[in-house]
């Protein structure tokens, strides 16, 4: 074995923590088990209200607790001394517990959504934090870890640098300020942490090569240094489409059949275009339904008001965050992904649909069109007749849908 056989490596548990998940959860997950699969330790380090002045019992107790989606409490005001302090603490640097993984608690529970990890390690309240002392110091909030990873992969863009590791900062896209009327962030803010990540000069990961030119553009300090990592996915039944009793359950519970609807996935949000979507779906008559499955998102209230317009016509069935298993349930049984995007870094949900064997439409936009390639039938993003259009192909074009399976 050579020197870089076998490494130590840390990834964040930001978005691992939250209890619907992200697509940069997935990211993260996938990642772990990569690593895991390449020989390599993980170290998963997570934000979460754990102090290691709890017995070590009590924080396995409360790790899992919280990755149940119990609220955390909220910072202290900084009319209080305790903001004050840990102010103070924050400048001095944090120093991570390890959370112990004994199996006194139940954790099958938490299968589908555990990482891979041989430690689990913790910081009090780390992301909040650190946002907060950025914003007040324009600093990173520095991390000591007990035998520190050689590579700390930060899966998001966070002001955190572990000591006397090799901090990597994954940037998945810069819709925020490419498209700044999309998103809720702070623009400034973002603005500020990416063009200081960029500064850094330290490797930044990114998920395509149209997301790496994009940063490039914006931040022209990170041009040799950024790198491209496509993001995978996993599925552990990926030949499973379901029994009879399982398809009967699909129409009890959603009003589908097996191969009678369409299916988007994504929080409601406005750089997913659903609104276009939905506009284009029900301006085109089919027998077929849109089934849509996202978390609601920001700016969304007019995306609400179409997509219930949709159901109580009866041709959109909407659901909120479901579980892994029933998602790939849904989409292995779909007619197809309509995926008309008018930004995405990357776009987990069609490389999804491509492992579930299913046809897929969607935009070129951002890393679309690099990811699909001639695999996938795009539309114009912006063109509400492109995705009617499209959406009429998917629906009616046997021979297209068979030819672009995976």
């Amino acid at each position: 074995m050579d020197q870089f056989s076998s490494l130590r490596i840390g990834i964040d548990g930001f978005n691992l923590s939250l209890p619907r998940g992200t697509g940069v959860a997935t990211y993260a997950r996938n990642l772990t088990y990569a690593l895991k699969f390449l020989s390599h330790d993980v170290d998963v380090l997570y934000g979460m209200d754990i102090t290691e002045k709890m017995a070590p019992t009590l924080r396995e107790v409360m790790f899992f607790d919280r990755l149940g989606g119990n609220v955390q409490p909220r910072s202290s005001s900084p009319l209080r001394p305790k903001w004050w302090k840990n102010t103070i603490q924050d400048a001095a640097g944090r120093t991570a517990v390890e959370v112990p993984m004994t199996g006194h608690v139940d954790r099958r529970i938490f299968v589908e959504n555990l990482p891979q990890a041989d430690r689990i390690l913790n910081v009090w309240n780390l992301f909040h934090r650190a946002q907060a002392y950025y914003r007040l110091t324009g600093q990173f909030l520095r991390v000591n870890i007990p035998d520190p990873p050689a590579i700390m992969h930060w899966t998001y863009p966070f002001p955190i640098s572990v000591n006397k590791s090799l901090n990597i900062y994954t940037i998945h896209d810069l819709v925020p300020l490419r498209l700044p009327t999309t998103t809720a962030d702070n623009k400034k803010y973002y603005y500020n942490l990416i063009r200081d990540i960029c500064r850094k000069q330290g490797p930044i990961c990114t998920v395509s090569e149209a997301s790496r030119q994009e940063i490039n553009k914006f931040f022209p300090d990170s041009t040799e240094n950024t790198y491209v990592a496509y993001p995978s996915v996993s599925d552990p039944n990926k030949n499973y489409t379901g029994s009879e009793y399982e398809k009967n359950e699909l129409h009890n519970m959603f009003g589908i059949s097996a191969g009678e609807y369409f299916i988007f996935i994504g929080a409601l949000e406005p750089k997913k275009n659903i609104y276009r979507l939905v506009e284009s779906f029900l301006s085109y008559n089919t027998s077929r339904k849109l089934l849509i499955v996202g978390a609601a998102g920001w700016k969304n209230r007019p995306i609400v008001r179409i997509i219930k317009k949709g159901v109580d016509a009866g041709r959109v069935v909407y659901s909120d965050y479901l579980p892994r298993p029933v998602l790939r349930f849904l989409l292995k049984n779909a007619r197809a992904l309509l995926f008309p995007s008018i930004a995405e870094g990357f776009g987990l949900p069609v490389l999804e649909a491509f492992q579930a064997g299913i046809p897929v439409m969607c935009s070129a936009e951002g890393g679309l069109k690099e990811v699909c390639g001639h695999a996938a039938l795009i539309v114009d993003a912006f063109d509400t007749e492109s995705i009617i259009r499209g959406i009429s192909r998917m629906d009616n074009d046997d021979s297209l849908c068979n030819s672009l399976r995976a």
